[in-house]
């Protein structure tokens, strides 16, 4: 425990500070109507997914959905956060994942330990609509409380991650998206990737001149190249980003951007924590409080905060909701 006062201390908790200089790779195919996004978390993964001791396959569902959130977010123009939160009916009732406009990323999953082992039982794999089961996900752009939050909302439809954000872009954007999401644990450690692909209209910077094949031919001819790509190509961290794009689309000229970096993002802080707890009432302090501490872990970093409960006073209605507390952010241990 820091002999700083709690209000004042915003310091980071004993994580990892852990960045990828090269986490996102945009690309383009030169007179094609087609334009994509290559993300590869590398050691990232292993630092985000192993905070937590879950089953393989609800590990392997957070580390597709934090692969998730960089390649959607990466494609946004804003300041601040980009959030998706899947709430169902399955064993995994919670996951979340976000990446602020600076590419800091975090997640974490809500399980219920019972309802798990049963369907562990009939399926040693279960896929992330087993895992999730019926409800809906929610993508959300989170700019600030001086800024409007943007969201959209989906079904959990199919059987992948990559399935509902498809069925999204499909239903709401309107717009032609190939999508292909891995997770997996390697000799290095957990890895976790995602390539996407998105048809352009003609006359845009990126594709000037489509006069040199069809657009609906072209964005066939993108699709079925990136369909080639192996799990261990996109998972290996010795096979740079640009090798691996050249590898997959060089007969079409790719083109490379400037990378994007990713980094290790939990915001959880002393600081912030004891503003959600000030928003208690005294009798719910009372309540948490054990041994004279109350103890606030941390759900995305699994770090646990210790407070005296003589430090906090608490001046909230009993049950009041605590207003600009990130979903999942903290819970009292």
């Amino acid at each position: 425990m820091t002999d700083t006062p709690a209000f004042l201390d915003a310091g980071r908790p004993a994580v990892p500070d852990l960045v990828v200089p090269h986490g996102v790779t945009p690309f383009h195919l030169p007179q094609r109507p087609v334009r994509g996004r290559l993300v590869r978390l590398g050691p990232l993964a292993d630092a985000l997914l192993t905070r937590h001791d879950r089953h393989p396959a609800v590990t392997r569902l957070c580390g597709e959905a934090l692969a998730l959130a960089a390649v959607l977010a990466s494609a946004l123009k804003f300041r601040g956060s980009f959030s998706l939160q899947a709430k169902g009916d399955g064993p995994v009732g919670m996951l979340v994942a976000d990446c602020t406009h600076d590419g800091a990323l975090r997640g974490y999953a809500r399980v219920e330990p019972e309802r798990l082992a049963a369907v562990l039982a009939e399926d040693e794999a279960p896929s992330a609509g087993r895992l999730l089961g019926m409800g809906t996900m929610a993508f959300t752009v989170d700019q600030g409380p001086e800024m409007e939050r943007h969201q959209g909302i989906v079904s959990l439809t199919g059987d992948s991650l990559a399935d509902v954000a498809l069925h999204y872009f499909a239903t709401s954007e309107q717009f032609r998206v190939w999508l292909r999401l891995v997770c997996a644990h390697t000799p290095a450690g957990w890895r976790a990737s995602a390539l996407v692909l998105e048809k352009i209209a003609g006359g845009s910077a990126i594709a000037p001149d489509l006069n040199a094949a069809a657009p609906e031919e072209s964005w066939h001819t993108a699709t079925l190249l990136a369909a080639t790509v192996t799990d261990a190509e996109l998972l290996d961290d010795a096979l740079a980003p640009d090798r691996l794009l050249f590898n997959l689309f060089h007969s079409e000229g790719v083109a490379a951007d400037r990378p994007r970096a990713l980094a290790y993002g939990c915001r959880c802080s002393r600081q912030r924590l004891s503003g959600i707890l000030e928003g208690f009432a005294s009798d719910d302090l009372d309540h948490m409080t054990v041994d004279g501490d109350i103890v606030m872990t941390c759900e995305f970093c699994n770090f646990d905060f210790h407070f005296a409960r003589a430090d906090v006073r608490g001046d909230g209605q009993p049950g009041a909701a605590r207003p600009g507390q990130d979903p999942g952010l903290a819970s009292p241990g």
